[in-house]
């Protein structure tokens, strides 16, 4: 699908990715540049833009993608002249952001019908937040136009005055060693994928092979949250991709020279080899070596040869099923010795010195761990180290690789004598020795015996794509992929290079591989087949060769031809001259390269990439889920059967096990999980084999009894889901062909337990799937045998628990339903005749009791959390064959229930648990049938739901879109801020402030709990200071008719600064007749001040009333008060304490007029420092005089000798400059004591 790239510059640049139905869009939006308005008209966003090198945070800018009717594209021009392929993602240079666009690619590879690969031959970056790399725009143009258009004209050529930043990003990516899909998921391997062949779920990612993660993960965390419609829309515009390195390539194989034929069909067959190299420990030759402290290894490959066949067998005459084609798949991998090590690049040939840079004790930890992911990823791991042994450096490593395998926690002996574990082999072979004589590179052919048996052992991964018929409802036919068998093992291969002795290894591994499954179906290859093989991996050799060393491979004439001639050996000399000198002289740039791709310069921040929309609509949709959700109640069968190896049972009727007589409404349930143990003898040449031809012959018995009891019933004919096989466990999944659209995402696992780990004699076979919008599992499990290994079979649970995974790392405890079945193993713990007599009696309980399996579920020491129902059948083991007597042999052994079935999901109700009369094995077949509740969400409505969510949200934020046009738009406006508690006003930005109501102050609504309260002013003017002040002071009023001690006050005189509504009020004017300075002065001698109290509010009270101001008093003016001198005010406003009116004080003689203190000076301040009085206080009595003998609170002695105080907190005198002329020159400030 073609995609255009768009730009538009104003009001904020963007780019737009646009595809015949969709757009995504991004906008710049660089750190620190979001408008803050104020009063003003003026925003910061109309002042210049800083440059993008002056940010110190995260590059960071907004997403998002429209349906290409609702996006406005008017103000957006072509920004490429050609259309693109998808984007690799975005990139953080220099804090500038660049978005990546595959511009040039070719198709290399179809892997299976539908599954294309392309090779990425040409990449763009174009900058999001600066135009100095826009060399050539297209004004006008239309890429999709071929009327009147000419690409000669409306070009505008710029010349470039900076140097790209990615230009040797551009050249490395597009020099044909990167690869994409947008059909399947190129980073895992095929039995890692989805078995639906059309899915490509971008989010089962593998990183480690993902080499644009860095970029893409920003996009990849977008896509998780759009809703469902959004992400299913991303997803088919082919946008997103996902690029591996190494290399891809499909050889067509004829039908003529195909192994399987198809004369049916005359469809050719397929040859694909993938090879993807990690990015964990990228680097090229001599600047990556060896481990580092998380377990990753220098050039790390995983190459899997994958075979593609349409098959050629008939239809099942009994279901018109037909298969489709068949699918091989092998895989083995390649990496760096995993020791801490360096070597240095030097001018000649193999005189590169190697250094070790850690001791063995120092290295385990690492070496561990990476073993440890290995055998978590592929099952037990088969090292081949290819290293020589006569060469000082390479036998140092040798020396150092063995100690670290001999003590890997995954290669222990057992503890007293018991079975250890033996999940890593170590096979050394020098190839350099056992090549070297007459026989040359042929001679590597004899590495076959001494890796055979693990091969045999770890088998391969093999599928059937399974064509049901025709449906009348849907008129068309389903195809659906059956998993037939898993590989359970992987080769570890290395040399020093892990180039080309490793490679012509692999080849062979590789051969080995594709004959033991040929083999198995009957048939052979023919040469020209093996030389089309043989060609694929020597262009795999070259290809990693050249990635890694410059090159490529060498030895790779042998590989390609099978014998090594005059001309390869002269090519080889020439590769090696060439490695030398690009290995000194140029992989210092290309490691640099590498780093920045992958995000590792010291300095390189990811880009913080947001749409706050979807955000909110997700967090919506989950409040609301009840709407759109609900349940449904199926039925499921399980059954759990140790044929011990016998086959005479196939032609058996098998009703009595599968189709019980149960309750009506258990029968015909929807799913139908078998589970099978010793399905072939456990012989020692068959426990390192995985057949399965026996397991598909007990899938058509059952298929065919189950069929048959649907035809009869009139219900829907059962298809076989999925099934799994480990040697002689299997787990088959046969459902309803109704459910099968409400099925999805099936997949399976398998866990080996048995010979430490090694063999599949005992292990687990694990299927799960998502049945409409619940994750249900089966687990089918042969644990370890003997009466007393109890403790064993608990090791056995716990290894399968923990080790058996499937896709995103998901374990068996991550589903909302989980059965588990099989031969447990676990005995009753009481003698022979005991528990003979006890079944006579019919005594269940007494032997349930000595059950071992109930008793270590009852300690905790296995399967927490699971629930088994009563059991009310006689023990299932262990039985004469054909009788139903138990064992008589010499062995006797014990009757238990070894088989079982157990639960765990609080969605599970279990209605039967019960045996069948099956005898043709030691062991009685046990069912069990359950009701399952299902969770359901109606898509539909839920799409409908999410697009009515985001539209209200769009218009109530009116219509913010990154194209909107505004120049002073707010990304915050788009984000929903939520109160962090009910009743209070949610969170403000820049814009919104909860302070405001409509542009207005807010209001305060609280109102003082009783009349007469007012709020302390002595409390601290932050809320979170501990203090011991109440909220809510009362402030008595003085009175003049109060006088406690017969005394009067002289009424003081009204307050010279009151206000009312923010209006100032100026005091009274002078009157010459009533007053004069003398007399102002003279009471000023005689008046007391007093001090004020710490607070920040104003120092000046009325009798009255006492105000405070949440404001500092503004600094006062040094110039002198006009009032002062001309009018004296006859008004004074002594200040009443908190708690109490002012005790009573002897009078004060006066020169008969009444005066108080001076008024304030008058300050030249706004209105904003007035004070607000709504009331006049009422004239109080004339002053007294205190006795020395009883001062009072806040008052000091006051007669002739004493000075007056000055208020605290006033960092001048407010009769600065007047103190001589009035007479008060040499004062000083009273302190109180």
């Amino acid at each position: 699908m073609s995609i255009r790239v768009l730009l538009c510059e104003y009001p904020q640049r963007s780019i737009a990715l646009v595809t015949p139905s969709n757009a995504l869009i991004f906008r710049n939006n660089p750190p620190g540049h979001d408008p803050v308005t104020n009063d003003s008209h003026t925003s910061f966003q109309s002042l210049p833009r800083r440059s993008s090198t002056d940010s110190t945070g995260p590059s960071r800018c907004m997403v998002e993608f429209l349906d290409l009717a609702s996006a406005n594209l008017s103000d957006f021009r072509t920004l490429s002249p050609l259309p693109v392929h998808g984007t690799l993602g975005l990139i953080t240079i220099n804090n500038d952001i660049f978005i990546s666009v595959v511009t040039n690619c070719h198709k290399v590879a179809v892997v299976r019908p539908g599954e294309t690969v392309e090779r990425i031959q040409g990449v763009e970056f174009y900058c999001l937040n600066s135009s100095d790399y826009d060399h050539v725009f297209s004004d006008g143009l239309d890429p999709y136009s071929t009327e009147n258009q000419d690409y000669g004209q409306n070009l505008n050529h710029r010349e470039s005055l900076l140097e790209h930043p990615c230009t040797e990003l551009k050249k490395m990516l597009g020099n044909g060693s990167f690869y994409y899909s947008t059909d399947f998921d190129l980073t895992n391997r095929l039995q890692d994928r989805s078995g639906e062949t059309s899915a490509f779920d971008i989010d089962n990612l593998d990183e480690s092979f993902l080499w644009n993660s860095y970029m893409i993960s920003p996009l990849v965390k977008f896509r998780s949250r759009l809703v469902e419609h959004e992400r299913r829309a991303l997803d088919n515009s082919r946008i997103l991709t996902s690029a591996i390195r190494g290399f891809v390539l499909t050889i067509t194989i004829p039908s003529s020279s195909a192994p399987l034929r198809t004369t049916r069909t005359g469809l050719p067959s397929t040859l694909t080899l993938i090879s993807r190299l990690s990015c964990r420990r990228a680097g090229t030759r001599f600047n990556s070596r060896g481990i580092d402290d998380d377990g990753n290894v220098a050039n790390s490959v995983e190459s899997e040869t994958i075979y593609w066949s349409p098959s050629a067998e008939p239809s099942d005459p009994t279901t018109n099923e037909r298969p489709a084609s068949v699918c091989f798949s092998y895989a083995q991998i390649r990496g760096s010795v995993p020791v801490f090590w360096e070597q240095a690049a030097g001018l000649i040939p193999g005189q590169q010195k190697i250094t070790i840079t850690r001791s063995a004790e120092g290295t385990q930890p690492a070496f561990d761990k990476h073993f440890g992911e290995l055998e978590q990823a592929y099952g037990a791991v088969h090292i081949i180290n290819l290293l020589s042994e006569t060469k000082p450096g390479e036998a140092e490593l040798t020396n150092l690789y063995r100690y670290a395998t001999r003590h890997c926690p995954l290669n222990q002996p057992g503890e007293e004598g018991g079975q250890g574990r033996e999940l890593l082999r170590e096979t050394e072979y020098d190839f350099h020795a056992e090549t070297k004589g007459p026989n040359g590179y042929e001679a590597a052919m004899m590495i076959r015996r001494l890796i055979e048996h693990s091969a045999d052992g770890f088998a391969y991964y093999l599928s059937e794509d399974i064509e049901d018929p025709a449906d009348d409802s849907l008129g068309k036919a389903h195809r659906r992929t059956v998993v037939l068998l898993q590989q359970e093992g992987v080769f570890r291969t290395n040399c020093l290079d892990c180039l080309d002795r490793t490679n012509l290894i692999q080849t062979i591994i590789s051969q080995m591989a594709v004959e033991s499954f040929l083999s198995h179906r009957g048939v052979s290859a023919a040469s020209d087949f093996w030389m089309r093989h043989s060609t694929l991996w020597a262009d795999n050799g070259d290809a990693l060769s050249r990635i890694y060393a410059g090159t490529g491979a060498l030895k790779s004439s042998f590989t390609r031809h099978g014998k090594m001639s005059l001309a390869g050996a002269i090519a080889d000399a020439r590769k090696s001259a060439t490695r030398l000198y690009i290995n000194n002289f140029t992989d210092k740039a290309r490691q640099n390269t590498i780093d920045m791709l992958l995000g590792r310069l010291v300095g390189q921040a990811p880009v913080h990439l947001f749409d706050p929309i979807n955000d909110y609509v997700m967090a919506e949709l989950a409040k609301r889920s009840a709407e759109y959700q609900s349940s449904e109640t199926i039925n499921i069968w399980c059954g759990s059967f140790n044929l011990n190896g016998q086959t005479t049972g196939i032609d058996q009727d098998l009703s009595s096990w599968l189709c019980p007589d149960v309750g009506p409404s258990q029968q015909q349930p929807e799913i139908v999980a078998v589970g099978f143990q010793e399905i072939v003898e456990l012989s020692p040449q068959q426990i390192m084999n995985s057949d399965p031809t026996r397991k598909q012959a007990w899938e058509r018995a059952v298929k065919k009894t189950l069929n048959k009891h649907a035809r009869s019933a009139g219900s829907d004919h059962y298809v076989l889901l999925r099934s799994g096989q480990l040697v002689g466990a299997a787990l088959c999944i046969f459902v309803k062909a109704s459910v099968l659209r409400k099925i999805k995402n099936v997949e399976g696992s398998v866990k080996k337990t048995g010979m430490s780990g090694m063999a599949g004699n005992k292990g687990a076979v694990a299927i799960r799937m998502d049945y409409a919008n619940t994750h249900i599992s089966f687990v089918t499990a042969h644990l370890a045998a003997g009466f007393s290994n109890y403790e064993e079979r608990n090791r056995d649970y716990a290894t399968i628990h923990h080790g058996l995974r499937f896709q995103r790392n998901r374990g068996i405890d991550n589903h909302d339903t989980v059965i588990w079945m099989g031969d447990f193993n676990y005995r009753i713990g009481l003698g022979r005749e005991k528990v003979i007599d006890l079944i006579k009696m019919g005594d269940l309980e007494t032997l349930y009791e000595n059950d071992q399996l109930n008793l270590q579920m009852v300690a905790g020491l296995t399967f927490p959390y699971y629930s088994e129902s009563r059991i009310t059948f006689s023990p299932t083991y262990k039985y004469d064959l054909g009788t139903d007597n138990f064992d008589s042999s010499e062995k006797a052994r014990i009757p238990a229930w070894t088989d079982r079935i157990l639960r765990k999901g609080t969605n599970l109700r279990q209605i039967n648990y019960n045996t069948a009369p099956l005898r043709f094995s030691d062991h009685r077949p046990v069912y069990a049938t359950f009701q399952c509740t299902v969770s359901i969400i109606d898509e539909d409505l839920r799409e409908s739901l999410s697009r009515e969510i985001y539209e209200r949200r769009r218009i109530g934020l009116g219509n913010p879109g990154l194209n909107s046009g505004s120049d002073d738009s707010s990304d915050d406006d788009l984000i929903d801020y939520d109160p962090i508690e009910p009743g209070l006003p949610p969170a403000s930005s820049d814009r919104r402030k909860w302070w405001l109501d409509n542009g207005q102050p807010a209001r305060s609504t609280i109102s003082p709990p009783q009349p007469g309260f007012v709020p302390n002013p002595n409390r601290p003017s932050n809320p979170f200071t501990p203090t011991d002040e109440p909220d809510w002071v009362t402030v008595p009023r003085a009175q003049a008719s109060q006088n406690k001690i017969n005394t009067t006050f002289a009424p003081p005189p009204p307050n010279p600064r009151p206000s009312t509504n923010g209006t100032r009020i100026l005091p009274p004017p002078f009157n010459p007749a009533t007053q004069s300075i003398q007399a102002l002065t003279r009471n000023l001698s005689q008046s007391s001040i007093k001090s004020h109290s710490p607070s920040n509010t104003d120092r000046r009270r009325s009798t009255s009333t006492t105000n405070s101001s949440s404001k500092k008093a503004p600094p006062p003016v040094a110039r002198k008060p006009v009032h002062l001198t001309s009018t004296p005010s006859p008004n004074a406003s002594p200040i009443i304490p908190r708690s109490s009116q002012p005790p009573p004080q002897p009078p004060r003689p006066t020169a008969g007029v009444n005066t108080g203190f001076p008024p304030p000076p008058r300050r030249a301040t706004t209105a904003a420092s007035t004070r607000k009085d709504n009331s006049t206080p009422p004239p109080p009595p004339s002053q007294p005089r205190r006795p020395k003998a009883a001062p009072t609170r806040g008052l000091e002695d006051d007669d002739e000798s004493e000075k007056p105080g000055l208020p605290p907190r006033r960092p001048t005198d407010l009769l600065a400059g007047d103190g001589e002329e009035l007479g008060l020159s040499g004062w000083v400030a009273l302190k109180p004591n």
